[in-house]
Order: C-alpha cells, then sequence, then structure tokens
C-alpha cells in the first residue's frame, strides 16, 4: 500500500494505482470527462489536471501513478486554473444547443462548465460542424458535432461489449468520431454508450425529443428479461414509461444493462395491449367487466372438472412471471385438484429428477472470477447478454473458456477450445470429455465408457479444467431445452466433480429459479404433449413460446376452455376469454435471479385501462372458486410465504445435483439434416417481440435458413435462395443463408417468431428443399 496526501486528507491505496483513485477513494471529486471506473485510462481530456508537488507542470490525476509521499492539491489556484483553460478549449467548437438538447440537465459538460466554464468566449471564429451519422435505430448520432473526442464510446465497445464498432478518424481539429463504412452499431449492449457519453452526441433515439430529464419520476425496478436480474431505473413521465436506465449494482449488472432491458420499455404501450377483459359469446369477442369475466371462469373450470375431472385442468406461465404470480397460479390449479402447473415451456426432456432446481451454481460475482469455464449448448452473447460481459472481462483477464455447441457463433470472446456438432451429437461430445477427464487423471471412467475415443479438442478441454483453481461447468438454454436434457445434465455433473468445478445452469428467464422456489414446475413430459381440456395461461403465448408450436396448437383447439391472462390481446382463434393483466411496470412483484438473489419490486406506472395486477387477479379468482387461503392483502404477504419474511438470498434451497449416472454416447452418422434452433434475444418473450426500435434491429430481422456449407452444396442452393422448411404437418418458406460454422447436416432456424411458428419442435430432423419459382 502507498500512502499520499490529496488537499491535506491522507490515504493509502495499492501500489499501481492513480491519483485519481486515490480521490475516489477520499471522496474528493476531481472534474473528469475521458475517465470511467470501468474503462481502460485515455487521458485525453485532460479535464483532471491537479497540481502535485515538485511536478513542473499540472498532470492528469487519471494517468498519474501514485508514489509514496507524494502530496496532491486538486483545488489550489494551479489546479483550478489548469482546469479552466481546458474547459476553455472544450468549449471552442461545442455548440451552444443546451436548450435543444436531451442531455440537457443531466451533462457532465453543462454541470462543469458551470464550475469552470468563462461567462464568455474569447473566441469568435466559426464553430466546426461535424455531419450526423447514422448510428442504427437505438442510438442516435445526429449532433456529433457535440462530441468532445473523450472516446468513452470506443473504448466500451472494445472493452466491455468485445467489438470495436465506433471509432476516431481524422486529427486535430478534424478528429471525429464514427462507425466503420457502410455499417450501424449493432452490439446487444450498444445503449451503454449513451449512459457513457458525457455531452449529448449519442443519445437514446426512441427517447429523442419526448421529455425533459427534469420532468421524469424516477423509479427502481428489476429486468423481466433474463436470468441476471438486472437492477433498473424506470423514468415516467405522465403515466407513461419513457426512458429506462440502469441502476448501480456491483454484484449484479455493474453500471451496465443490455439493449433488451434498455428498450423494451415501447412495448408496454404496444398497440395490441389488451385493457379490459374480453369473452367470445357466438364467435364474437366481447368487452365485458371483470365480475362477468371471472365468473366465466370460475363456472367453466368447476363444469370441466366436473365432466371430466381435475387433471383434465393444467396451468401454464412463462418464467418471466413473478413469484407471487407463479405462486398463486399454482395454489389455485392444485386447490382444484390438479397437479398439472409448469413454466417449462421450451423443454423436451422432463426425466431429471424433482429435486434439482437449477440454478447458476454460484454468485455472479464468483462468475467474474472464473479462470477456467466450459459452456455447454449457449447462444452465450445474445441469451446471456450481461453474463457474458462478464466472462468476456474473465477471459481478457487470463481465464481460458471452452465451449460445446452447434453453431461457432462469434461470441466476441477468445475461446481456448471448442467443440461444433450437431444437436443430437452433443452427448458423445460430453462422452469424450468424460473419458479425457477420466484418462487425465488416470482413474476409471464411469460403466459403458471405455470404448469412447478421446479426441485432442476434448483432451484440451479436460486439460483446460484440470488446470484452473476457479472453474464452472455450465449448461446453457439449448442444453436444458435439449431432448436429451437429463444425460446432458449427468455427464456435465460428473465432468465438475471430478475436476473440481462447480456445475452451474444458466437460466433462461428472469424468474425460472423463482418457478422452482414457487413449486410451479410439476409436469413429467413437455407441456403440451398430453391435451387437456382447460388450460390457463398466463403470459405465455403458446405458438412462440413452446418447444413444439405445433403441439402447442393443436392441444389448444381441442381444449373445451382456454384462458389467457396476458398484457396483450393474442389467441383469438383458440381463447374463450382474455384476461387483462399487468405487465413487471404496472405490478408490484419479485424475481430470483440466476444466482438465488430473491429481488422485489414495485410498479411503476398505474395499471392501463382496466388491467389488474395477475396476484391479484389470481387471488379474487381463488375467492370466487370458493377456494380457502386466497386472502392475502398485499403482494408482500405472497412473497412472505413462499420465501419467509425477509429472505433475499433463497440459495440454499437451490441444487443443480443429480443422481444418475452418466450415460456413453457415440457419434451419429449424420446424414439427416437435423434442426439447430436459437430464440433470437428481441422474440424472446412477449414485451421485447413488441418493442418497435428493437423490432429494427439486425438481431429481429426474419429468421432464415441458416444452411451448412456442405447440405447447400449438396442441394443446390446459395444465399439468398428461398427455401421450403418442413416438420411434421407444417412447413415456411425462408430465406436460405450459408453457415461455415454449422455442422455439415445443421439447419439452423429460429424460433420464437411467427414465420416459423408453423414448425415442430425446436430439436430433430427437418426436411429442407429449395422452394419452387413463384414461391
Amino acid at each position: 500500500m502507498v500512502e499520499i496526501e490529496i488537499d491535506g486528507k491522507k490515504v493509502e491505496v495499492p501500489a499501481g494505482s492513480m491519483v485519481m483513485d486515490a480521490a475516489n477513494k477520499l471522496g474528493t471529486y476531481i472534474p473528469h470527462f475521458c475517465y470511467h471506473k470501468k474503462l481502460s485510462i485515455a487521458a485525453n481530456c485532460r479535464m483532471c489536471l491537479v497540481e502535485v508537488e515538485k511536478a513542473p507542470k499540472p498532470l492528469p490525476a487519471c494517468a498519474t501513478p501514485v508514489s509514496a509521499g507524494m502530496i496532491v492539491r486538486s483545488a489550489s489556484d494551479k489546479a483550478v486554473q489548469a482546469q479552466r483553460s481546458v474547459m476553455e478549449f472544450l468549449l471552442i467548437n461545442h455548440p451552444l444547443d443546451c436548450p435543444i438538447c436531451d442531455q440537457g440537465g443531466e451533462c457532465q459538460l453543462q454541470d462543469l462548465a458551470v464550475g469552470y466554464g468563462k461567462g464568455e468566449s474569447r473566441y469568435e471564429e466559426e464553430k466546426r460542424v461535424v455531419a450526423p451519422k447514422d448510428g442504427g435505430p437505438l442510438v442516435s448520432m445526429q449532433e456529433m458535432s457535440r462530441c468532445i473526442q473523450c472516446t468513452r464510446c470506443v473504448r466500451f465497445g472494445q472493452e466491455v461489449a468485445g467489438v470495436m464498432e465506433l471509432g476516431m478518424i481524422g486529427r486535430g481539429e478534424h478528429s471525429e468520431i464514427t462507425a466503420f463504412v457502410g455499417q450501424t452499431v449493432t452490439s446487444e449492449m450498444s445503449g451503454n454508450m449513451i449512459d457513457l457519453c458525457p455531452v449529448g452526441a449519442l443519445t437514446s433515439k426512441p427517447f429523442r425529443y419526448s421529455a425533459r430529464s427534469w420532468e421524469l419520476s424516477r423509479r427502481k425496478s428489476v429486468s423481466p428479461h433474463d436470468g441476471l436480474g438486472a437492477n433498473l431505473i424506470v423514468q415516467v413521465k405522465q403515466g407513461k414509461v419513457k426512458r429506462v436506465l440502469p441502476l448501480e449494482n456491483e454484484a449484479i449488472n455493474e453500471c451496465w444493462i443490455s439493449d433488451k432491458d434498455r428498450f423494451s420499455y415501447e412495448g408496454l404501450d404496444a398497440a395490441d395491449r389488451l385493457t379490459a377483459p374480453m369473452l367470445k359469446q357466438g364467435g364474437e369477442w366481447k368487452e365485458v367487466d371483470w365480475q362477468t369475466a371471472l365468473e366465466y371462469v370460475a363456472h367453466g373450470l368447476k363444469n370441466i372438472k366436473h365432466e371430466h375431472g381435475a387433471n383434465a385442468l393444467a396451468a401454464l406461465a412463462t418464467p418471466h412471471s413473478t413469484l407471487e404470480e407463479l405462486h398463486l397460479l399454482q395454489k389455485l390449479t392444485r386447490a382444484m385438484g390438479s397437479d398439472s402447473v409448469d413454466t417449462r415451456l421450451r423443454h423436451s426432456d422432463f426425466s431429471l429428477a424433482a429435486d434439482v432446481k437449477p440454478w447458476l451454481g454460484m454468485s455472479i460475482a464468483d462468475f467474474a472470477q472464473l479462470n477456467r469455464a466450459f459452456v455447454i449448448g449457449s447462444f452465450l452473447r445474445k441469451d446471456h447478454p450481461l453474463l457474458a460481459t462478464r466472462l468476456r472481462t474473465a477471459v481478457k483477464g487470463g481465464a481460458k473458456l471452452s465451449i460445446l455447441h452447434a453453431a461457432d457463433d462469434d461470441q466476441l470472446i477468445t475461446i481456448a477450445n471448442k467443440m461444433i456438432a450437431a444437436p443430437s451429437d452433443w452427448l458423445a461430445a460430453l462422452s469424450q470429455v468424460v473419458a479425457a477427464v477420466a484418462k487425465a487423471k488416470d482413474i476409471a471412467a464411469p460403466a459403458g465408457f471405455e470404448a469412447v475415443t478421446v479426441s485432442d479438442t476434448a483432451a484440451a478441454i479436460a486439460a483446460s479444467l484440470l488446470s484452473g483453481d476457479n472453474k464452472a461447468v455450465l449448461l446453457g438454454n439449448a442444453a436444458v431445452q435439449h431432448p436429451q436434457a437429463a444425460a446432458l445434465h449427468a455427464a456435465a455433473q460428473w465432468i465438475a466433480e471430478q475436476t473440481g468445478a462447480k456445475l452451474g445452469v444458466l437460466t433462461e428467464a428472469a424468474n425460472t429459479v423463482g418457478a422452482y422456489i414457487a413449486n410451479a414446475n410439476s409436469g413429467t413430459a413437455p407441456v403440451f404433449s398430453t391435451p387437456k381440456q382447460a388450460y390457463v395461461l398466463l403470459n405465455v403465448e403458446p405458438q412462440l413460446d413452446a418447444v413444439n408450436p405445433q403441439q402447442a396448437a393443436d392441444a389448444l383447439k381441442r381444449a373445451d376452455m382456454v384462458v389467457v391472462m396476458s398484457a396483450y390481446k393474442h389467441g383469438m382463434d383458440y381463447a374463450d376469454v382474455l384476461l387483462p393483466v399487468s405487465p413487471f411496470s404496472e405490478t408490484s412483484g419479485t424475481f430470483v435471479n440466476c444466482e438465488g438473489r430473491a429481488q422485489s419490486f414495485n410498479g411503476t406506472v398505474k395499471p392501463l385501462g382496466d388491467t389488474r395486477p395477475a396476484w391479484k387477479v389470481l387471488r379474487v379468482l381463488g375467492n370466487v372458486l370458493g377456494l380457502s387461503g386466497f386472502d392475502y392483502e398485499t403482494s408482500e404477504a405472497v412473497r412472505d410465504e413462499v420465501l419467509g419474511a425477509g429472505v433475499t438470498d433463497v440459495s440454499a434451497r437451490l441444487n443443480n445435483a443429480a443422481k444418475a449416472a452418466p450415460v456413453a454416447a457415440a457419434f451419429g452418422a449424420g446424414n439427416a439434416p437435423e434442426r439447430v434452433t436459437d430464440v433470437p434475444i428481441y422474440f424472446a418473450d412477449a414485451i421485447v417481440r413488441r418493442a418497435e426500435s428493437l423490432q429494427k434491429t439486425a438481431d429481429a430481422a426474419a429468421p432464415k435458413a441458416h444452411l451448412s456449407s456442405a447440405l447447400a452444396q449438396q442441394l443446390g442452393v446459395v444465399a439468398g435462395d428461398k427455401v421450403k422448411v418442413s416438420q411434421g404437418s407444417g412447413s415456411a418458406i425462408l430465406v436460405a443463408a450459408v453457415d461455415a460454422g454449422l455442422p455439415a447436416n445443421a439447419v439452423r432456424v429460429a424460433a420464437a417468431h411467427p414465420t416459423t411458428a408453423a414448425l415442430g419442435s425446436m430439436f430433430g430432423s427437418i426436411t429442407v428443399e429449395k422452394a419452387g419459382e413463384g414461391k
């Protein structure tokens, strides 16, 4: 530790720290623009000049290393004069457009100009003008004349997001930040550049000119999307969500959020919002009051139970629903006598033991410290953008990442070892790693693995896992949804146990873990595989959320009664009643994130129209059905019934350990085309599907049929051709793309999109043929 003095106060900091770090530790503010605690040092704004005793001139605090006995003055006449001079230079070319700038009221340049700027400029020459740029549908680059070349956006892309989408061209007065020629900003983390910009050069395109910062109310919330549970500041004006920003929480999302978290709020006020209960009468939909709707639902459910038995009832919810909603849904279903309640809509293997309650297996902070990781079956960047950011940082610090997947996507992370295989061969690939670990440790392989041959890649993965001291084997969304999910889990568990690694699951949705805690997963088969007479659907859009849309559509059309509880109008062709329930912004509730942390939040705006929070609807429905135990006054009472009063950490109740022994498998012939399925980042849940600006991004483009090079050549297909892909009783005409990173027999077709909703399971065989002319 090194002791220095700043403004008369002594402080100890680690050797190699900068003066800025010491000032931050003391709580002493030094003005700055280019410095950011999460980015590398650039030292190009010079605003943080301070006086250092015995130094001939002021030095930048962000780039001056501490030394023993150093005496620093941040507010001396010499330091302040230097800071004022820098401010004068910065304002020479800055446009005086504060009254119309979106950054007005929260602008670092504006704030510091008050303290360090002059009342008038000595410069009378014309200001320079920088041409606007196209930053894509999310980031506005229309006022680049405001840019002060701090390069925060450039460094963020390179160092945190993993892709250098912006850079600086020109020198001196002609320097400017721009995107690469003909390209826009497409990173799933791009919105953080808006927060980082200390002036108004980069602003939010969806928010642009819609409100002033001082008009907005600020309310805390939690992301309803992926499993991380990013903390949010939701900003509201006149009862509408206008903007979403990150709430800094170093243990979870640091100071970042993904674009999905940031811009999905546009979907909250989508044109198809359901704002009043609706009944289908005589084939026509009519709006009714809540009492009529709930009595209709209660009467229908009682009749079906009476005629077909309680097992004819099923309740399904997405894992984006709150803990309170899921608890009351399962409680109501079981009180009716049925055990058919589930949130695992995209799962196809339910043979894992009931005592497995999957979670990350460690805290997010521990995840960030991994030095060896083996990720199985994950579209990592798009499924878990913020966890991918943590892993990217770890790899840059020396960690080694290995993957087993069906697509060789660019994860923007240096990957040490990768096995790319069709989904049906994942177990065979893991079998090789199991055998490699046994061989490297000179121990007996599990029964049945004696004849497994070890590839060089499998041996390298085993060696990597055996070499680290802080390591994990992680199952991604695709591995959990796989038809052999239990066998993959068992193999991964054996590898983790024998290498001293932790076993973790990269959980799919905001409340995947909470669904297990609420006991809302009880099925033993895919949710629509056995048709029921009555379905209650909570936030579910079956043809986009189910593992097999064909199966879902068939089951719903055959049902006597389908109750849709949703914030949006959908299912009009198969539903009997639509009940408008609140999205996360209009209800209080709790999400349990991947590390087992329960985070409660309040509604940020009032429910739209006659919309009601789903937990209240389920509570009243329980009363109308005459069930006991539905007398809650608040959502907190429901939460405490599940978690216990004051409990926020439920990791002790979670368990990744299965009892099944690993089973060996051999690689198949790989002749028949096989489907590889991703869930696009901006189609993963109901809210993002309706977020207008996100739907304009490259990640929201209509799905293509991505063929391996070998398969495309075999079919005589080139990129841009139309092909017909078929599964079961359904087919789709899609534009073909050729992907050299796919296994030879693989066809990658996205799920969760209307154009592919007619297809069958997310896994299994698929037929591809060149589409005829005119199709």
